[in-house]
């Protein structure tokens, strides 16, 4: 879908959170096959490659929000649905395993930061992600993964309710359907973030080398 408006990010303001971006979640060991699937057809993991590389490049931080569960699920609380049909198998984002690496996609995330939770469906809540990223000065963050069904408005909520900014780039985030997804972006996440595309933060970033 198009982007509803540009927004050009500021360097040492801006920080690219990404959410599950995992190879159990939406790669090669992912359990939920039609996410995993609609990230491949929609191109999505490419664009949160191009994305992250190009946020690397100008020195703006990258932040991967990761989940992984314990083999005993201690500390992980199975109140929903969702979480107790994935807790089914045994390999399941399971802490220690390469479930919980991130996709190759993203290139090498050696000097990218991380917040890791075992617990709940969005990374704010409990977790070290708000002081991580305040202690950097972060005001405004490109927000990018899965799933526009869960967690891409969790993590929107989040930090709107904390007084970030947010941009969201269409193209490097997506749901299940695919289309339910769009709708998500056009009808609730349009009036949390702003909405744009990689292209957009990839040409203010350079810019801002010039």
């Amino acid at each position: 879908m198009e982007p509803t408006a540009p927004t050009v990010t500021a360097r040492g303001a801006t920080a690219v959170v990404t959410m599950e971006l995992e190879r159990g979640v939406v790669g090669d060991l992912a359990t939920l096959g039609q996410l995993r699937d609609a990230a491949q057809e929609r191109g999505t993991l490419t664009s949160c490659g191009r994305l992250v590389e190009a946020a690397r490049s100008a020195g703006v931080p990258v932040v991967h929000c990761i989940a992984q569960w314990r083999g005993d699920r201690v500390g992980t609380e199975l109140n929903t649905p969702l979480t107790r049909g994935l807790a089914g198998s045994p390999t399941q984002i399971l802490a220690g395993s390469a479930a919980v690496e991130l996709v190759p996609e993203l290139g090498p995330t050696g000097s990218d930061l991380r917040s890791v939770r075992h617990h709940g469906l969005a990374p704010f809540h409990g977790t070290d992600l708000d002081p991580l990223l305040r202690s950097m000065g972060i005001g405004h963050l490109v927000v990018a993964g899965v799933s526009l069904n869960v967690g891409i408005p969790g993590l929107v909520l989040g930090a709107v309710d904390r007084g970030y900014e947010v941009s969201v780039p269409t193209d490097a985030v997506v749901g299940v359907p695919a289309e339910y997804g769009d709708q998500v972006l056009r009808n609730t996440l349009a009036m949390l973030a702003t909405l744009t595309d990689v292209d957009t933060h990839v040409r203010a970033w350079e810019a801002a080398d010039g």
